[in-house]
């Protein structure tokens, strides 16, 4: 089953929230719900039209009008994922902090489930419903974003297996309850340290009660140190083993993580101290066998160096070699050297040359002349397309575009229009000029444009000739 937004988009108002009583903006539900005529809502994800609907349980809810995008993520969320959006959103609200659903950032980079921000406003800790499967990589992508902005987070999974991520990021897993009047609660991701044990054990906690330490920084993800990552659980009568490298957990379990395993290397140092005494006793007993050997072993010396001295000499000439190798190696690197610099000094005389073309271009015309100009290329959209475009205050002339002018639509999304006046003795080495709209200020500059533009689509704006019409 497929299941709406919370938010929508209210003209006015701004952002509305269902799950609010005022809904954010100071409105009631009666006043979007059923009333005539319609309030214009949108989704704040598709833009798509909404409408205020409740479900049979009593939950509000905002409803794609027909024909809504099929990729649009809030109307492809299912029931269990609102349903613990729901959830975090109440337990947030329920710890005193302000609790807000489905929340963009600015740049787009991410977009929280539930945003639950303090009363001050100086901290902010997103709360993440991943029902559907991702990468480790991606994940930690994800949370990487909010750690950059100074934002905290936690990954909720409500499924019955932990998922594989759950030791790579801040994370837990949550039991649905069977009956309406019981709780969610936390069943893997949230440990402590059991000191006399030495090592961590499983808790569980109702999913309130996690949100509450966890927003009041009582419960903190805290990495596990390799010796402690294997854990044990009872399941269905079963011991199990698994394997975590992360946890929610207490500061004072943090502490005793540390604790434990600083008394565990002293252990092993007064057991390698004792090693260390017993490998003494051993060494002098092994002494006497040295020198024997030690004898020995100045025969077999003597010989090494014979043969240490022709192997040097071997080497020395393997060097030689090498040595002229790598001359010749440099020479050939300094002769490439040479040629991409010469290269790269044609090719930035022909850039200038270039530049110096489009300035000569853009020269003919005064200021009052570009002004008018693009004043006639804003009309020539609106009166043609009915289409509102964006004249720039200091037009640009870019490369891409033969040294012409882009100008891009008004509006949701931004698309390119046109290109004002490209020069049409670079029109041949901006390949994509030949399929784009190009808009001439003259008959004359149209007729020079429409002899090297094979497909593109020029516009005569008829506007008066200037002076020095010749080609550039």
């Amino acid at each position: 089953m497929r299941f709406m937004p919370f938010t929508a988009l209210h003209p006015d108002l701004g952002r509305l929230d269902a799950t609010l009583p005022d809904l954010g903006g100071g409105l009631q539900w009666s006043q979007v719900h059923k009333v005539r005529p319609r309030v214009p809502l949108a989704c704040p994800e598709c833009a798509w039209g909404l409408h205020p609907k409740v479900s049979r349980y009593g939950v509000r809810f905002f409803c794609h009008d027909p024909g809504r995008p099929p990729s649009c993520e809030l109307s492809n969320e299912s029931w269990e994922h609102h349903m613990l959006k729901l959830e975090m959103a109440a337990a947030i609200r329920a710890a005193g902090w302000y609790a807000t659903l489905e929340v963009p950032a600015e740049d787009g980079s991410w977009r929280a489930d539930v945003m639950a921000s303090s009363v001050d406003g100086t901290q902010l800790m997103a709360w993440e419903a991943q029902l559907s499967p991702i990468t480790l990589d991606d994940i930690a992508a994800r949370t990487d974003r909010y750690v950059d902005d100074g934002i905290r987070v936690c990954w909720v999974s409500p499924h019955e297996q932990a998922p594989q991520w759950i030791s790579t990021v801040p994370a837990v897993r949550v039991r649905s309850p069977k009956e309406r009047d019981q709780d969610w609660v936390v069943d893997d991701g949230l440990a402590g340290f059991d000191f006399a044990v030495g090592g961590w054990l499983f808790r569980e906690a109702p999913l309130s009660q996690f949100v509450r330490w966890a927003l009041h920084g009582q419960l903190v993800p805290t990495p596990v140190l390799p010796r402690y990552r294997r854990v044990y659980r009872v399941i269905d009568g079963k011991r199990r083993r698994f394997r975590r490298s992360q946890w929610w957990t207490s500061l004072q379990s943090v502490g005793d993580q540390k604790k434990h395993e600083a008394m565990r290397q002293r252990q092993e140092a007064a057991k390698a101290e004792r090693e260390a005494r017993d490998e003494e006793a051993e060494r002098r007993r092994r002494a006497l066998e040295e020198q024997e050997r030690a004898r020995r072993a100045e025969e077999a010396e003597r010989q090494r160096k014979q043969q240490e001295k022709a192997s040097r000499a071997r080497w020395e000439e393997i060097h030689r070699k090498w040595a002229e190798e790598a001359a010749l190696r440099a020479r050939e690197k300094g002769e490439e050297e040479a040629r991409l610099a010469q290269e790269q000094a044609e090719q930035e005389e022909i850039q200038r040359q270039v530049l110096v073309t489009a300035r000569a271009w853009w020269s003919r015309l005064s200021s009052q002349q570009k002004t008018e100009l693009f004043t006639a290329v804003a009309e020539y959209a609106w009166r043609e397309s009915s289409l509102r475009v964006e004249i720039p205050q200091t037009p640009v002339m870019s490369s891409e575009y033969a040294y012409g002018v882009p100008v891009y639509s008004l509006g949701r999304r931004r698309i390119l229009y046109g290109v004002v006046r490209p020069c049409p003795s670079l029109v041949a080495s901006s390949p994509g000029m030949q399929r784009l709209h190009a808009l001439a200020r003259s008959a004359q500059e149209a007729r020079e444009l429409v002899a090297v533009m094979a497909g593109g689509r020029v516009t005569n704006l008829d506007l008066p000739e200037h002076e020095q019409l010749t080609m550039c």
